[in-house]
């Protein structure tokens, strides 16, 4: 992995485009050691994900870390939690001990997060005291677990350090439209990063921003536009300064997934580039295919599918190069989810 990492104005943001992905053609994708089949948990197994190793794996590079072995935890090793504070929990043995584990863990991985600085997204172990990203239980003096949750030591780390990139556990990759929507941010994120951030320009920003309307049209719509009126004032800004905000602004428009209600409009509003070169008759079959999308009888597919065949046809350089119409690899069968 190059380590090199060039920083924006906002310290959070990496700039620089990788080299394992020009090398590769896979987008390089962090992940929990367990999820990779490594023998690293505390009783001295694994928890291989099929869905990373047999369907990811074929576009993603992953860079697998564990962050208790790293900090010396043995393998196996006796099991961990979270105590005290859910605003800012310490980590002991499960056993009662009162030997504060904290310190070593974070020692651990500290020195470690700037390597992540190329990743595109990152996939992590729930519900462990380390690396789970929500709902960690965070134990009491008596033995109860707190009816707040938190987020494991080294997952908090990784988001306080790389505030816009892709986080998702492995176990909600399992519900379709969190798993459709996670592979469209790693991919957008790593569209920003290579197209954008590797050398900004008001050029580079206006280009990303038309290439993106109509993923934005289906997630918010008060976003796309309130990120048109932000490049608009552009020239008011120092490139860097724009370039980062827009950044954040665009991730957390892109940061749920889009409604069927939203898609349904997003996919008429496409349609409406063919009204002057298709006939009337195949206008109305694409529409009533949008409906049938919309009322749950078909996926979203099924009317990108046919809205791809006419526009690769009829349609115009701008509008065939829309990424709502392909925003990741179409062999991940991800808008058969939808």
């Amino acid at each position: 992995m190059n380590n090199q990492t060039i920083i924006a104005t906002d310290s959070a943001i990496p700039t620089s485009p990788d080299t394992m992905h020009k090398a590769s053609g896979k987008i390089n994708i962090g992940l929990s050691a367990c999820l990779a089949g490594h023998e690293v948990r505390y009783n001295g197994g694994h928890t291989q994900s099929r869905l990373c190793q047999n369907t990811l794996s074929k576009h993603f590079q992953f860079k697998t870390f564990c962050p208790e072995v790293a900090a010396g935890f043995s393998t196996p090793r006796p099991t961990m939690r979270l105590t005290g504070d859910p605003d800012s929990p310490t980590l002991s043995y499960t056993s009662g001990s009162s030997e504060n584990l904290t310190d070593q863990l974070t020692d651990g991985f500290r020195h470690k997060l700037e390597q992540f600085g190329e990743l595109d997204g990152y996939i992590l172990m729930r519900n462990s005291p380390s690396c789970g990203l929500e709902r960690v239980k965070v134990y009491q003096e008596n033995g109860y677990p707190h009816e707040k949750k938190s987020r494991g030591l080294f997952a908090q780390a990784l988001r306080d350090r790389f505030p816009l990139m892709p986080l998702e556990e492995e176990g909600r990759l399992h519900d379709a439209r969190l798993y459709e929507n996670f592979v469209l941010r790693v991919y957008a994120y790593h569209h920003f990063r290579t197209e954008v951030l590797a050398a900004p320009s008001m050029g580079k920003l206006i280009a990303f921003h038309s290439s993106y309307k109509y993923v934005l049209m289906a997630h918010n719509q008060t976003a796309y536009r309130k990120l048109g009126r932000l490049l608009g004032r552009g020239a008011k800004q120092a490139i860097n300064t724009l370039t980062a905000e827009y950044f954040q602004q665009f991730m957390s428009a892109i940061s749920k997934p889009a409604s069927k209600k939203n898609h349904t409009n997003t996919l008429l509003h496409i349609l409406g580039y063919l009204r002057k070169s298709v006939p009337s008759q195949a206008r109305q079959n694409i529409a009533e295919v949008i409906k049938k999308y919309h009322q749950g009888v078909l996926p979203l597919v099924t009317p990108l599918t046919l809205l791809k065949h006419y526009l690769e046809q009829y349609g115009s350089d701008y509008i065939r190069n829309q990424r709502y119409l392909s925003p990741y690899p179409e062999s991940l069968g991800l808008a058969n989810l939808l």
